[in-house]
């Protein structure tokens, strides 16, 4: 963060475990400009966001938990296949597993995710049904560095967006309706680290700063 890149685009590798509209979303924003996709992962063979990679002409893998001895061991993998492909940034793009500390090591303040809720409201597993069951107005999606510090969705805050919706009470529904703001706040993040303008408050290190 904080860098000048100029010249080469920044190189992604984007971690998945479903449908991939995220994914498809980079594909269609920041791909072959700002940044480039070169490899896409995902815990699941049957995840469609290899069939989107595939079709992009992007490299893929399969890494199913069942296939190491445990789950460090399968993000060591996963981290191991990203560097060998010079990822710079990793994006979490509907990837339902938690990281470990073998993986977050290897790229410092270099992982992204993405969550359907307005952090730190609501982390972890089935936020929107959480935020229904509370009752709330107001739903959103918040972008975030992930870090090892031992808590879930705790990382600072890069972005954020929200649209109101008082009488909710559909989590699909509502999931279907956040879609447009995570397919816009994802690119946008990482255009934002591809121009080197995201930062940390040296007062506040939880802070992310943006430069105008």
């Amino acid at each position: 963060m904080g860098t000048d890149r100029t010249g080469e685009p920044l190189r992604v590798g984007v971690l998945a475990s479903g449908s991939g509209t995220n994914l498809q979303a980079l594909l269609d924003t920041v791909h072959g400009e700002e940044a480039l996709i070169v490899g896409v992962a995902a815990d699941k063979p049957g995840a469609v966001a290899l069939e989107r990679a595939r079709d992009a002409g992007i490299e893929s893998a399969v890494f199913p938990l069942g296939e190491h001895p445990d789950r460090a061991a399968r993000d060591s993998a996963i981290a191991q296949w990203l560097l060998e492909r010079d990822v710079e940034v990793v994006v979490l793009a509907g990837y339902m597993a938690l990281l470990t500390s073998p993986f977050l090591h290897r790229f410092p303040g270099a992982v992204l995710n993405i969550h359907p809720s307005l952090l730190p409201a609501f982390p972890g597993v089935r936020a929107i049904e959480q935020a229904i069951d509370y009752g709330v107005k107001i739903f959103g999606v918040t972008v975030h560095f992930v870090e090892d510090d031992g808590g879930i969705d705790t990382g600072p805050v890069i972005l954020q967006g929200c649209i109101e919706l008082a009488n909710a009470d559909d989590p699909a529904t509502v999931h279907a309706q956040l879609r447009p703001l995570e397919h816009a706040l994802l690119p946008e993040a990482v255009r934002l680290i591809a121009r080197g303008a995201l930062s940390r408050d040296p007062q506040n290190p939880r802070r992310v700063v943006v430069a105008q």
